[in-house]
């Protein structure tokens, strides 16, 4: 697959052409994340290419036991069976998706959205493609081509045993699916994701991340949406006023809580809720904490469960952010938009989970598994 995708790189273009064309929608991310160019389908290859060389994940053994009447007992990984995707505009989760699903032994149905039809079409057929030309089926692969009111009624009445669900996208898809589904369903896809700048923060390092983290893809689930303030910082109002400045170069909105609503250039809060949203868009909200504890608690009540980083050079303060900030990835000192399964190493993802169970963040291929129990015995009763 990883070779047809290079083949068909302008038939990939091309198709992903006429759905840019055919975008009339003012959704900043979505129309972000529907572009595929050269650098996109070479991501799409290293992926593809990084799964290929994984080790197989099925029918490792996590779990052993002989009991004392001689029956052997172990626990080794199985695949789910068949795994549905619903995903909003990025051709790039038909490659990731399928490739991990393929890969941990899983069918896959793909449901994307219509403003991405003619790119997962024509990505689609390369799965189909590949899978023949290696003696598979190619109901490894399907892709769903359905409208709304199609969708639910699948959902509701699938015509095929369906043993996972993942929505990838907004809130509003999210909600849709979990109403509808009648199998189990990983959250996946929503950020709002938080920095606390610690009072013993490098304030150099502290802008350098937030800057990357809020501006170099304001459509990805792992930028950054909200900023927090050690209430005891040196030169606080100067860093404020360095980082409102490097934030306006990138046209971001920044909005502040009452302790910084009379920095120049910021819009003040109007409501709390503004708190609990995820942006997608060049927008920051820049608040105080009392504390690293203050931090924490509002972190855990405001965050979407994701990713959230404390910049600061204590060791000690970052030990206790990292063990009690609730969310699947935390960091110490870089930036959240690390969080993803490329970077994490484990060749693409199928989704970043919100969710604690089964898996938690990135979804990769070693993790798109179940497990199953062997017990060997010679004539045993109990």
């Amino acid at each position: 697959m990883a070779e047809l995708v290079a083949f068909e790189k302008e038939a990939i273009l091309s198709a992903n052409k006429k759905d840019i064309e055919n975008y009339t929608g003012n959704d900043l991310a979505m129309a972000d994340r529907l572009k595929v160019d050269d650098a996109k389908v070479e991501g799409m290859i290293s992926s593809l290419e990084q799964l290929a060389s994984q080790t197989d994940p099925l029918g490792v053994e996590r779990f052993a036991f002989t009991h004392e009447n001689g029956i052997n007992v172990s626990n080794k990984t199985a695949p789910f069976g068949t795994v549905c995707i619903i995903y909003e505009s990025r051709p790039d989760v038909t490659i990731e998706a399928a490739g991990i699903a393929f890969k941990s032994g899983n069918k896959i149905l793909l449901k994307g959205g219509k403003e991405s039809l003619q790119s997962n079409l024509a990505l689609v057929s390369l799965w189909h493609k590949a899978l023949e030309e290696n003696d598979c089926s190619d109901e490894w692969v399907t892709y769903l081509q359905f409208n709304r009111e199609q969708t639910q009624e699948f959902l509701q009445n699938p015509t095929q045993k369906i043993d996972l669900i993942v929505p990838r996208g907004g809130e509003k898809l999210i909600a849709f699916t979990k109403k509808h589904a009648t199998c189990p369903v990983i959250i996946s896809g929503r950020g709002n994701n938080f920095v606390y700048v610690d009072a013993e923060a490098d304030l150099e390092m502290a802008i350098s991340i937030i800057i990357n983290a809020k501006t170099t893809k304001i459509s990805a689930c792992n930028a950054l949406d909200k900023v927090l303030i050690a209430a005891d910082m040196p030169r606080k109002h100067e860093f404020l006023q360095h980082l409102i400045q490097e934030l306006k170069k990138s046209d971001v909105t920044v909005y502040t809580d009452t302790h910084f609503s009379a920095m120049e250039g910021t819009t003040p809060i109007e409501s709390e809720n503004i708190w609990f949203e995820e942006f997608l868009d060049y927008k920051i909200v820049i608040g105080q904490a009392a504390s690293l504890e203050d931090a924490i608690l509002s972190i855990n009540k405001y965050g979407g469960g994701h990713s959230a980083a404390i910049i600061t050079s204590n060791t000690n303060s970052a030990q206790i952010f990292l063990e009690s900030v609730d969310s699947a990835a935390v960091y110490h000192n870089a930036s959240t938009r690390f969080t993803d399964g490329f970077q994490f190493g484990l060749g693409g993802e199928l989704a970043i989970s919100t969710d604690k169970l089964h898996q938690r963040g990135p979804i990769g291929l070693q993790h798109l598994v179940t497990n199953k129990w062997y017990v060997l015995g010679n004539g045993q009763i109990r």
